[in-house]
């Protein structure tokens, strides 16, 4: 699956902003692949209001 962050990490909480780091989200517009799998479907959930997912 492919995670791209679209809103600022800016105000978000320390865990929702540790979580975006573990896959890879830095700034708006980044996108990595990610295994389709429980955990990042977990951390992507934590989230959802802040990334845009495409299922590969």
């Amino acid at each position: 699956m492919k995670v791209k962050l679209v809103k600022s990490l800016i105000g978000s909480k320390k865990d929702q902003i540790a979580t975006a780091h573990a896959l890879g989200l830095f700034k708006i517009g980044d996108t990595t692949t990610q295994p389709d799998n429980a955990q990042t479907k977990g951390k992507v959930n934590k989230i959802i209001h802040l990334v845009e997912v495409i299922e590969a």
